[in-house]
């Protein structure tokens, strides 16, 4: 879900990015009135803040996870063996 907003906010970043441009000021009227940095500091907040949750909220790369538990496997008697493995139950 936290990924959703992540690219939600940079979608909102990049569309504003875009607005800010010239060929969108001449084209929308809406905007004649608003001052650039009106509509650029936004959309930057916007877009940085996106990027940062997706990258905090990104896997990363696959960890081996066990299933049930470890239980060693002992080589030798006494006080003389040693651990030579492990056995997942």
């Amino acid at each position: 879900m936290k990924a959703v907003i992540g690219y939600l906010l940079s979608g909102i970043g990049l569309v504003g990015l875009a607005l800010n441009s010239g060929a969108a000021r001449e084209n929308i009227s809406l905007l004649e009135g608003v001052g650039s940095e009106y509509v650029l500091l936004p959309a930057v907040v916007c877009l940085v803040i996106g990027l940062f949750v997706m990258v905090m909220n990104s896997k990363g790369g696959k960890k081996i996870k066990h299933i049930g538990e470890e239980v060693p496997i002992y080589s030798g008697e006494g006080k003389k063996r040693k651990i030579v493995g492990y056995r997942v139950d």
